[in-house]
């Protein structure tokens, strides 16, 4: 079973506490920017509200690559104010694929079930879309989660589509959207 704690010792351990260039298959916005435990140097400058030197993304630590995934990907991104029932998935998809996405996957499953206020699909996770989520899981029970990795599965389609090159990874992201699955079957 998927928890917050699981997914950020995966998240630091996936990329085994080591410095290196960012793969093809991140989010990163230039695949030859630097990075340790997942953590970029982008991302470091905005944990410590300043620019962030090399040598100090080499000498991060598991704890404050703990604190960044927890306060940037969690808290910040107020993915914590959604149901618990989402929480784990949303956060998922938010160190996969950015927080805005994540946000915006739940804004667009709201809308499709039917939410009455229309939410505002801008991946800002407000107080509307924390409404709508609500709404959702209330109305929808477990089928929300289950329209939320479909949802997630349409969006891998989209990516390689557009970009063809990303069908070597398809398949591994759709073995863990199953992994998802089977926790709700």
């Amino acid at each position: 079973m998927f928890t917050i704690e699981s997914l950020i010792n995966e998240a630091i351990f996936q990329h085994e506490g080591f410095a290196d260039n960012i793969s093809e298959e991140s989010n990163a916005a230039t695949a030859d920017e630097f990075s340790k435990f997942g953590i970029t140097q982008k991302m470091l400058s905005k944990y410590y509200g300043r620019a962030a030197f090399k040598y100090e993304v080499e000498a991060l630590s598991e704890e404050v690559a703990r604190d960044i995934y927890e306060s940037h990907y969690y808290i910040a991104a107020r993915i914590n104010n959604l149901p618990k029932t989402i929480q784990v998935f949303i956060f998922d998809c938010a160190l996969k694929h950015g927080v805005r996405r994540a946000i915006k996957l739940v804004q667009s499953v709201c809308n499709q079930a039917g939410y009455k206020a229309n939410v505002s699909e801008d991946g800002a996770m407000g107080p509307n879309t924390r409404r709508a989520a609500e709404w959702a899981e209330k109305v929808m029970d477990t089928v929300f989660l289950q329209a939320l990795i479909e949802e997630r599965r349409n969006f891998y389609q989209i990516i390689v589509e557009a970009r063809p090159s990303k069908q070597a990874f398809l398949a591994d992201w759709l073995k863990r959207l199953n992994l998802f699955e089977r926790e709700i079957a």
